[in-house]
């Protein structure tokens, strides 16, 4: 049974950091890109970070360039998404995604909300 857990989500203060962390059970880890979407009420998902199978290129949204960081350990079945300097337009639910050039699936987990205000 394929499973993308995410977890880390929460409140936090503008200018605070939060790392999500994204647990993937069921299919071949490390045969798989994975990506950090999020979506916000009323707005469509939208992408925020990837990172290919092996972690040797990454790339990110322009409006969390500089702040986000994504990386991921094939040991442990895990993505992460380091999350600097919040903002309140930062206000999603984050979602993790696997997929792959050998597979047609695609893999989402169930997100976590992430609430950035005063």
């Amino acid at each position: 049974q394929v499973q993308l857990v995410e977890s880390g989500g929460g409140w936090v203060q503008p200018g605070g950091s939060l790392r999500l962390s994204c647990a993937a059970s069921g299919f071949t880890f490390r045969s798989y890109a994975m990506s950090w979407y999020r979506q916000a009420p009323g707005k469509p998902r939208e992408v925020v970070a990837g990172i290919t199978s092996t972690g040797a290129r990454k790339n990110y949204a322009d409006s969390v360039k500089g702040r986000f960081t994504i990386s991921r350990d094939n040991a442990k079945n895990t993505v992460y998404l380091q999350m600097n300097s919040l903002k309140p337009e930062d206000t999603a639910v984050y979602y993790c995604k696997g997929d792959s050039d050998l597979s047609p699936a695609v893999y989402w987990g169930q997100g976590t909300q992430v609430t950035v205000s005063s």
